[in-house]
């Protein structure tokens, strides 16, 4: 009896880790990451232009540390597989507002494909869950969004599940496995 009560008062003193509420679809996208990432990767690597590839394998570099992402960000999209081996956008700017110690509220604020969601830890890693759409279009909530994973119009409104890694104080980067449009696997390259 002893030991349960010293149990149960460290478990209701431990601190609440959030425990995002992801989508079936989503869980699929992220337990096949590495299959998908080992493919646009290596379909990147042998078809991108030289420049985009060293974009490329600069964003890959560096090991992620435990996340404290607050603040402004320089964000720039790669594109991998699909409709094209390899595309590097140029960078917009996004926002990331800390909303307890282990959640943040994150948007691409430019471009004309925005996102917004929720960075959260879940079982081990950091993830990604929110919306994708087009500029003007109704962007709802991950929560609101229903079954499936097809396009809402307008806006091409759509799910997007991704993994967050911070690697500096300065740098971070979002990997989203099998995006549901264009492309097999896309990198949010966040500086500042």
């Amino acid at each position: 009896m002893r030991w349960t009560s010293l149990i149960l008062a460290v478990w209701i003193a431990a601190p609440a880790v959030a425990a995002p509420d992801i989508r079936a679809a989503d869980l699929d996208r992220l337990q096949r990451f590495d299959e998908a990432a080992g493919a646009a990767i290596l379909g990147a690597l042998a078809g991108g232009a030289t420049g985009d590839v060293a974009i490329l394998t600069d964003a890959l570099s560096g090991t992620a540390q435990p996340p404290a992402p607050d603040g402004d960000w320089s964000c720039r999209t790669i594109k991998m597989g699909g409709n094209t081996d390899l595309v590097v956008y140029t960078p917009f700017r996004c926002r990331i507002v800390q909303l307890s110690a282990t959640e943040w509220r994150f948007e691409k604020l430019t471009g004309s494909q925005l996102t917004r969601g929720t960075i959260a830890s879940h079982e081990g890693r950091v993830i990604y869950r929110g919306v994708g759409y087009v500029k003007g279009g109704p962007a709802s909530d991950y929560a609101d969004l229903p079954a499936g994973s097809d396009p809402i119009e307008p806006g091409q409104t759509v799910p997007e599940v991704a993994v967050f890694e911070q690697t500096g104080p300065d740098r971070a980067r979002l990997l989203f496995p099998y995006p549901v449009l264009e492309s097999r696997f896309d990198i949010l390259v966040l500086t500042r």
